[in-house]
C-alpha cells in the first residue's frame, strides 16, 4: 500500500479552458470550458479503483419527464410532477438497480426504481406500515427486509412494496438496529444494539420465511465474541459473518452459525482504525465496507481485515465524497457503492473503474430507449 492512497480524498479537478481557432473576418469565439475530470479514488498516480458517478436526492433522479411535464413546469413554475426529496436517509439497499433508502423522519422507504424510471413508497400505509425504519436488505428475489426500531420487528415486503409478513415484536428486541438475510435465504440475522442498562447486546437469528427464531449469539462485553453497541452485520463470500462491534471500536467475525473467529481493528484517528463505526457491507470478492460517523468516510478491507483503501472526508459544506453525518452503505451485483449522508440528505454512488458508465443495472432503460428515438 503506497502512502498517496492515504491523502485527503481529492476534490474534481479544476476546470481548463479550450482556445477555439477562429477565422480572421469573424470575431474570436468565446473560450468554452472542457469537460471536469471525473473523481476517482485512489487519486492520481495511483490506479483508480472507483470513479464518483452520480448522486441521489429525490424522485427526480430517476423519474422520467416528458415533454408536456417540461413545458407545463416552464409555463407554470411548478417542480417535477410527484417529485420528492429525502427527509433523513438512513440505510440503503439495492436489487437490479432498484434502491431503496429507508427514512426515519418521513417513516417509509423510498424506493429508486432505474429500470422502470419510477419512484414509490414503501411502509407509508397500510398492513405494512412503519413506524421508524433503520437497516434494511433483500433477499434473492428481491423481497425486502426493514428493522423497524420502533415497531421492534422486521417487516418484509415484496420488490414492489407490497406487504408480506412481521417477524419479531415488542418481547423479541431491546433497540433493533439492522437485519441481513443470509444468500442461503434459510437465515436472517438481527442486530440488537441493546442500551446503557442492557445486557441483550448480540444477535438474534430467525427463519426469514416462517419466522421462527433460530438461536442467538454474542452479549455485552468487551472480551472475544461479546459486543458493546453492535451496530450492523454483512455476510461475507465465505459465509462468514462481520458484525461490528461499535462501542468495542472493532469489527468481529464469525462462522455461519455465529462461533468467534477474529476480529480487526482498533480505536484510532488513523487509516485501519476506527472512531465510531456503524455499517458494514461486502463485494462479490468478500471484501468489506465500513462506514465511519466519526471519520466521515468508508474503509475497505480485504475479508482477512487488511486495509484496502478509504473515500470520503469529513465537510461542512456538500460536494461529492464529502460528508457530516454518514451511516448505510451497500454494494450491489455490479459493485456499485451506495453510500447514505443522512445531514446532507443524499446517496453517493461510486462505480467501480472496471465497469464503465451505462452498464449493469443501474440504468433508466426508459431514458435510455427515449435518447435513441
Amino acid at each position: 500500500m503506497t502512502s498517496s492512497r492515504w491523502q485527503a480524498v481529492r476534490g474534481a479537478a479544476a476546470w481548463s479552458a479550450l482556445a477555439l481557432a477562429a477565422c480572421a473576418p469573424l470575431p474570436e469565439a468565446p473560450e468554452r470550458p472542457v469537460e471536469a475530470a471525473p473523481l476517482v479514488f485512489p487519486p492520481p498516480p495511483e490506479t483508480p479503483r472507483f470513479v464518483y458517478e452520480r448522486t441521489l436526492r429525490g424522485s427526480g433522479d430517476v423519474i422520467r419527464e416528458d415533454e408536456n411535464s417540461k413545458l407545463r413546469q416552464l409555463l407554470t413554475g411548478e417542480g417535477p410532477k410527484g417529485g420528492e426529496g429525502l427527509g433523513k436517509p438512513y440505510a440503503v439497499t439495492v436489487f437490479q438497480g432498484r434502491v431503496f433508502v429507508s427514512d426515519t423522519v418521513q417513516r417509509f422507504v423510498s424506493a429508486f426504481d432505474f429500470p422502470n424510471g419510477r419512484f414509490y413508497r414503501i411502509g407509508d400505509e397500510g398492513p405494512g406500515q412503519l413506524a421508524k425504519p433503520h437497516g434494511l436488505d433483500v433477499d434473492g428475489a428481491g423481497n425486502l427486509y426493514v428493522a423497524d426500531s420502533s415497531a421492534k420487528a422486521v417487516v418484509v415486503f415484496d420488490k414492489n412494496g407490497n406487504f408480506l409478513r412481521r417477524i419479531g415484536g415488542e418481547r423479541w428486541f431491546d433497540r433493533l438496529a439492522s437485519v441481513t438475510v443470509d444468500p442461503q435465504g434459510d437465515r436472517m440475522y438481527v442486530v440488537d444494539v441493546g442500551g446503557v442498562r442492557s445486557t441483550q447486546h448480540r444477535v438474534r437469528v430467525f427463519n426469514p420465511v416462517d419466522g421462527r427464531h433460530l438461536f442467538d449469539f454474542g452479549s455485552r462485553g468487551s472480551g472475544p465474541g461479546e459486543f458493546n453497541f453492535p451496530y450492523d452485520l454483512a455476510v461475507g463470500k465465505d459465509g462468514r459473518l462481520y458484525v461490528v462491534d461499535t462501542g468495542n471500536f472493532r469489527v468481529q467475525v464469525f462462522d455461519r452459525d455465529g462461533r468467534y473467529l477474529k476480529s480487526f481493528g482498533g480505536a484510532g484517528r488513523q487509516p485501519g482504525n476506527f472512531a465510531r463505526p456503524k455499517e458494514i457491507a461486502a463485494d462479490a470478492e468478500g471484501n468489506l465496507y465500513v462506514v465511519d460517523a466519526a471519520f466521515g468516510n468508508f474503509q475497505i478491507f480485504d475479508p482477512e481485515g487488511a486495509l484496502l483503501l478509504y473515500i470520503g472526508q469529513l465537510a461542512e459544506q456538500d460536494a461529492p465524497a464529502r460528508y457530516k453525518l454518514v451511516s448505510g452503505i451497500h454494494v450491489d451485483e455490479d459493485g456499485r457503492v451506495y453510500f447514505v449522508d443522512q445531514w446532507f440528505r443524499k446517496i453517493d454512488v461510486f462505480r467501480p473503474a472496471r465497469l464503465q458508465a451505462g452498464q449493469g443495472y443501474l440504468v433508466n432503460k426508459k431514458k435510455s430507449s427515449e435518447g435513441k428515438k
